[in-house]
């Protein structure tokens, strides 16, 4: 993603600033359903009708083992306590940390939030138009506070969508709140 790895610094500088991190890693099989490649006469960004609703194509990303499914070099790991892998399963994509995109198959992470007791969530990373903004909805729904740290994101921006995730996320209740404002 352009400029994405312009928040890892920032994250970085975050990750001592907070009792439990989790990552999500997103981890697809060579010719997942939401490739592009893997239908015949479709290009990256066009929709298709899927099972489970809508589906947006994408160029081949992350595929398992691959350099580019690997985490930033940068950025730091090693406080990681637990990594949510999405997207594995070949016929069905992953936007949110919490549920597959057919809104029923979980990743886990809400069981283990709930064991852990965490209530509260402060959320970072790529894409603020898909998979940040389905896991801030998910993550409302399912009754947690949720914090998005507004610079702390970047987006695709397909036809105005990060705007739109924007007015989604703040119209379902999350807040926003600077990296600069957690770091002081």
């Amino acid at each position: 993603m352009p400029e994405g790895n312009q928040i890892v610094p920032v994250i970085n500088q975050l990750i001592p600033h907070f009792d439990a991190v989790i990552q999500t890693q997103d981890w697809h099989p060579e010719e997942h359903s939401s490739f592009a490649s893997s239908h015949k006469n479709k290009q990256p960004f066009e929709t298709i009708e899927m099972p489970y609703g809508p589906q947006t194509l994408w160029p081949n990303h992350c595929v398992q083992g691959s350099d580019g499914a690997a985490f930033h070099p940068d950025l730091i790991t090693n406080p990681t306590q637990l990594i949510i892998r999405k997207g594995f399963r070949k016929h069905i994509d992953s936007y949110s940390a919490f549920y597959e995109n057919d809104k029923k198959t979980s990743t886990g992470l809400n069981g283990y939030l709930r064991e852990r007791n965490i209530n509260e969530l402060y959320v970072a990373g790529l894409a603020t138009d898909f998979c940040v903004k389905w896991s801030v909805l998910d993550a409302l729904e399912e009754g947690y506070e949720v914090t998005v740290i507004d610079d702390v994101v970047k987006g695709i921006d397909m036809d105005g969508s990060v705007e739109e995730a924007w007015n989604e996320m703040d119209a379902a209740g999350a807040d926003r709140v600077s990296s600069m404002e957690l770091l002081k």
